[in-house]
């Protein structure tokens, strides 16, 4: 049996890979939910339960420390091992740099404890056991940690740091068999741009970039389940995600018109 953590488990991406998990694994995993939304999680564990797969929820604020470490202690006690760890637990957020008051920007750095520290925290507690399994890592970022795009500053600097931890993550682990596969997804079909910080550090309500062509997350989460499986390195979702990696090579100077093309049409359609 794998025994399988998902952070941000209870909607969106770590919802829909726990789901899919339980349909295709079966018996054959156990899932460890964590999230804050205690209720949300445990709805997201009874859809697992008839598929015969055991479920474990942990209540879960990955910007707290102890929370992250005491997850991982929940797991162990449980279940004794830890096969692959899926950091997918993350906040957006949309704003011009210049739209942030000084007295505003605490919530930069209360984003980055969610998609940066709480990634670290968790996989640093599980890396032990992650090397006694040759296990799997997986971090759920974004093509935004890919490219800069304007209006999401405080989300591409989360997201790029967290790429930076994991590459030189995967080069320290080259010879204990453990694999470090990173995800990224464009804009897809959940609700993490709406309930993302604006310039006051509050919801936005709105996306901030155009839906029209929103990638479903079932969809999304398939591809990600097979990176994780194959122990891929990079998991691009779209021609356009493969584009943008390349483009930024060879012609920076227009991935950026074209980035800021993209927030012009959504403020338009907006």
């Amino acid at each position: 049996m794998q025994v399988i953590i998902i952070t941000g488990a209870s909607e969106g991406i770590g919802a829909e890979m726990a789901t899919q998990l339980a349909q295709t694994k079966g018996a054959a995993v156990a899932l460890v939910l964590a999230a804050r939304q205690v209720v949300k999680l445990e709805a997201v564990a009874a859809a697992c339960l008839p598929h015969g797969t055991q479920v474990l929820c942990v209540p879960t604020d990955v910007s707290v420390r102890a929370d992250c470490e005491a997850l991982i202690a929940r797991t162990l006690q449980h279940f004794g091992r830890i096969d692959t760890l899926i950091n997918n637990a993350g906040v957006s957020a949309h704003a011009l740099l210049q739209e942030v008051q000084a007295e505003h920007l605490d919530w930069y750095e209360d984003l980055m404890r969610v998609n940066l520290w709480g990634t670290i925290w968790c996989t640093h507690a599980a890396l032990p056991h992650l090397k006694a399994s040759r296990g799997r890592i997986v971090a759920v970022s974004s093509l935004a940690g890919l490219v800069g795009v304007p209006g999401r500053t405080a989300y591409c600097t989360s997201k790029f740091a967290m790429n930076g931890f994991m590459e030189a993550l995967r080069t320290e682990l080259q010879g204990d068999g453990v694999s470090v596969t990173m995800a990224y997804p464009g804009v897809v079909d959940t609700d993490i741009r709406r309930r993302g910080f604006n310039a006051l550090g509050q919801p936005a309500g709105s996306s901030g970039l155009s839906e029209d062509k929103a990638m479903p997350v079932d969809v999304c989460v398939r591809k990600i389940l097979q990176g994780t499986e194959q122990r891929q390195r990079d998991v691009l979702m779209s021609p356009t995600g493969y584009l943008s990696r390349w483009l930024k090579l060879i012609a920076p100077n227009w991935v950026d018109r074209m980035a800021w093309a993209a927030l012009k049409k959504s403020d338009h359609q907006s």
